[in-house]
């Protein structure tokens, strides 16, 4: 594995942060092997007319030289600079994340992994088509589709079509005319629920948590300046304003070192269920709002779903629907990544849900399988569910990388 023939290093994956990743390599001047379709799971996942959540600063892709960022492809384009109160829309990021990956990652291959094995010296990469390569490292950067959460309640209903997960959808237009319950409190429950209502479907909200919430209003303009009060009291950061927003953000480095409880816990709850500040104004007042309701059960009969809600205080409804869009998150777990190898699944070493345990640079207990993305979020915290974490792993995979194999 370790011979001439052997690939260095492959890259699973061609989002922002595979390709972030495969740029910081080309830096180090380590030969990658990139494979899959650029900016895939945001066009098939984010249905059209989404905007990100983030703000614009909080949405770079990063290169080694901070050349490519997202300022740099609306200069490009002959398109103006954007502050904290610029919504940014899914398909001007996708374009961006082509750009980028046109720029600074040329070599990628439009290639399907279907399995990865792990060998004495390396593993094996093979892929759709027959072709079986050596790779003397790995590194998975998946993305959230495999981790899609959906309610055991509604696990029947996927197969036959009632129930779906909201990044099964790349057009929500299709329910146009029908009743569609929105299970979730968070941006992609009250969004998708906006898209469907916008679109003439008859949309309800139905959140486990006692109220919806919203972000409030960026403080910052184009100039990104604040008030020095407000700078002590709540200092900036890509996450947000606030002490803590600046401690996950700027050294998260720090947070494997925090308890496996408190950080699953920080991870599920900071910058957690709420819509955008922007999105409010679409939501409340223009669609039914179930909170504090949770499903208890679920009847179908000719293709028309009864779902049994039980509410505050032992309250209890029944909500009519052609279909259940679930909203409801993403749940690491390694046992979901099915192009690996069982036996290389059952060797990585776990943490909280099935997270995998990583090192200072993303290496898992298997030596040269590295994770990135959401599936590092367990480790280094919640930076790395948004694309502002791609610096950061990025760098930390790539030095590694490269000091493993002597670059």
């Amino acid at each position: 594995m370790t011979g001439p023939a052997a690939v260095p290093v492959t890259v699973i994956g061609a989002g922002p942060y595979g390709l972030a990743t495969a740029a910081h390599l080309r830096a180090h001047r380590v030969p990658a092997r990139v494979l899959g379709e650029p900016m895939d799971g945001w066009r098939a996942a984010m249905p059209a007319g989404m905007f990100l959540k983030s703000t614009p600063r909080a949405s770079n892709i990063s290169d080694p030289d901070a050349t490519h960022r997202l300022g740099d492809f609306r200069a490009g384009q002959g398109l103006p600079p954007v502050g904290d109160l610029y919504p940014i829309p899914v398909d001007e990021f996708i374009r961006y994340g082509d750009w980028f990956q046109r720029q600074c990652v040329p070599e990628v291959e439009r290639a399907v992994v279907t399995r990865v094995e792990y060998r004495r010296d390396g593993f094996q990469v093979s892929l759709r088509g027959g072709e079986t390569y050596a790779s003397r490292a790995v590194v998975m950067a998946t993305g959230l589709r495999p981790y899609a959460r959906v309610p055991a309640e509604l696990a029947p209903l996927l197969d036959l079509g009632l129930a779906s997960h909201t990044s099964d959808h790349d057009d929500l237009a299709v329910f146009a005319g029908r009743r569609v319950a929105v299970i979730g409190a968070g941006q992609s429950a009250l969004e998708s629920a906006a898209l469907l209502n916008e679109a003439g479907a008859t949309a309800t909200v139905v959140a486990r948590s006692g109220q919806v919430l919203f972000g409030a209003t960026p403080e910052t303009d184009l100039s990104g300046d604040r008030a020095l009060p407000l700078r002590l009291a709540k200092p900036g950061s890509n996450l947000g304003p606030g002490w803590s927003h600046v401690a996950f953000s700027r050294a998260p480095q720090g947070f494997p070192y925090l308890p496996d409880a408190t950080r699953a816990h920080l991870v599920r709850t900071v910058l957690g269920p709420s819509g955008a500040w922007w999105l409010r104004d679409r939501v409340e007042g223009c669609l039914p709002l179930l909170t504090g309701y949770a499903i208890r059960s679920v009847e179908q009969a000719d293709g028309q779903l009864r779902l049994g809600l039980r509410g505050p205080h032992g309250r209890t409804e029944t909500l009519e629907a052609d279909h259940v869009l679930a909203a409801t998150g993403y749940g690491v777990d390694i046992d979901r990544l099915d192009l690996l190898d069982e036996g290389l699944r059952r060797a990585v070493r776990r943490g909280n849900g099935g997270a995998p345990r990583l090192s200072r640079t993303f290496e898992s207990s298997v030596p040269g399988l590295y994770f990135t993305g959401l599936s590092a979020a367990d480790t280094f915290g919640p930076v790395l569910r948004f694309v502002c974490g791609t610096a950061f792993a990025a760098g930390r995979i790539s030095r590694g990388i490269a000091a493993a194999q002597g670059h």
